[in-house]
């Protein structure tokens, strides 16, 4: 028996259909509601803590070894964590990295996220999978009293994503630009002093890693907020627009964000789009998106590019897809995934359209996808030669 096992009970995840699983708690005290889902990643615990895409949920880890790293702010995705907690097989691990700063549970503590360990992951994730993501509450309490009736309640009152725009809760403000490219030894972050185009990125919950990304295939970025128009889009003069990852329901994000995207898609610039912001340019071409049973998170996900047959390793964490039957004539679909046959991505048989469902940025591959990022570049230097 571990010794989670043999102690007092200090937190418990409560799920909607009654289930309660006892661990032992850690990061902030409290209670927190969401939906629960799965990563398989087996590193990047940080990265994806503090990835906008996360908001509304709670993660379990499938890798045991959490907290190894420990937690240093070069790493952030986003300012604060975003996902609403985490649960995990092992208490955390004192970190070993000359990197580390602070502890997990430490910074956890201090972002006010609560978190639990000491779980059947294993039990935890089948039931996800055969189930579908379940509404749950985490409760984190020293004392180890719990009102299992009202956490469980409070799991049943969770709304879920479907219908919820998540984005407008985790954009920026206001816009501002970015230069930051990709860390490299032994410099670490460097700025863009030379860059070839100017892009728009529209903010729908962007990680830091796509920004420095675009920064670093020669992109010059203006950020805005997921409630730009194109108006207010095009007032920039873009050489090409990116359209970002974030959280929720495509479709209620789209609401005002379909409007833009077409109002771009009218003056024939590139555009390019990952995760939240491909499946708002599907829908904008007249696509449907669907919810998922539980979703594709991992940074182990083998997708297909169909046009070349080439494989890729990528990271991916989404809860909607695109439903390939319903794109319409002159869209194509790119990336497969080889898990489940859903879609990856789309591209315009006839502008310099494009967009994917993985994530290029996060270098599972290491670098599988990286090409990605190329492209939008070469398209706009195309675009702007034919000028």
């Amino acid at each position: 028996m571990s010794l989670a096992q043999t102690r007092k009970p200090t937190a418990c995840l409560a799920l909607a259909d009654g289930t309660v699983f006892y661990g032992q708690g850690f990061g902030a005290i409290g209670d927190t509601v969401a939906e629960l889902c799965f990563n398989t990643a087996m590193s990047g615990y940080q990265e994806i803590m503090t990835d906008p895409s996360y908001a509304g949920q709670i993660v379990t880890f499938t890798f045991p070894h959490i907290g190894n790293v420990g937690v240093n702010p070069e790493d952030d995705e986003t300012a604060d964590p975003v996902a609403a907690g985490m649960v995990v097989k092992w208490m955390p691990t004192q970190s070993s990295n000359w990197r580390a700063v602070t502890q997990l549970s430490d910074w956890l503590s201090s972002r006010g996220r609560i978190a639990i360990g000491g779980i059947d992951t294993r039990r935890l994730t089948r039931a996800i999978r055969q189930q579908g993501a379940p509404h749950v509450c985490l409760s984190h309490n020293p004392d180890g009293v719990f009102d299992i009736a009202a956490l469980v309640n409070k799991a049943r009152a969770f709304p879920g994503l479907t219908g919820l725009d998540l984005a407008r809760d985790v954009t920026c403000t206001q816009s501002y630009r970015w230069d930051e490219m990709r860390w490299a030894w032994p410099v670490g972050y460097q700025p863009q002093t030379n860059a070839r185009h100017k892009v728009v990125a529209i903010d729908y919950g962007a990680k830091r890693n796509i920004l420095r990304c675009l920064a670093s295939a020669g992109c010059d970025v203006t950020v805005m907020p997921a409630s730009a128009t194109a108006e207010d889009v095009l007032a920039q003069n873009p050489d090409g627009v990116f359209l970002s990852n974030g959280p929720g329901d495509p479709a209620a994000t789209g609401v005002y964000a379909v409007p833009t995207i077409r109002g771009i898609l009218d003056r024939n610039l590139p555009v390019f789009g990952i995760c939240l912001g491909h499946q708002m340019l599907a829908l904008a071409l007249g696509a449907r998106t669907i919810k998922m049973n539980h979703g594709h998170h991992g940074a182990n996900h083998p997708v297909k590019e169909t046009e070349t047959g080439k494989v890729e390793i990528t990271s991916m964490n989404h809860g909607f897809a695109v439903d390939s039957q319903t794109l319409p004539v002159g869209v194509l679909e790119t990336h497969v995934s080889l898990f489940d046959g859903s879609n990856c991505g789309i591209r315009l048989t006839d502008r310099p359209v494009f967009s994917v469902q993985h994530h290029p940025e996060a270098s599972p591959g290491p670098q599988d996808s990286f090409y990605l990022f190329e492209r939008f570049a070469a398209s706009m230097d195309k675009a702007a030669a034919e000028l």
